[in-house]
């Protein structure tokens, strides 16, 4: 099943970032999109500082869900 990344969505990595010392399952936002299946996505700290902006691929991350799915 492909997944639909969505503005603003929390996201985590499912692969590590190695030159940018971002490991597997970091957690960040989808703040724009770039090209089909390309999103731009900042990682913060606990404070809201920002410590990466990069380009990702759909491939590279999950969609984190806090509420029970629509049926």
């Amino acid at each position: 099943m492909k997944q639909k990344v969505n503005l603003l969505d929390v996201v985590a990595l499912t692969q590590e970032v190695p030159d940018r010392d971002l490991p597997l399952g970091q957690v960040g936002t989808v703040v724009e999109f770039l090209a089909p299946g390309v999103y731009e996505v900042e990682f913060t700290d606990n404070e809201g500082r920002a410590f990466a902006e990069l380009a990702l691929h759909a491939d590279q991350l999950l969609v984190l869900h806090y509420e029970p799915a629509m049926a």
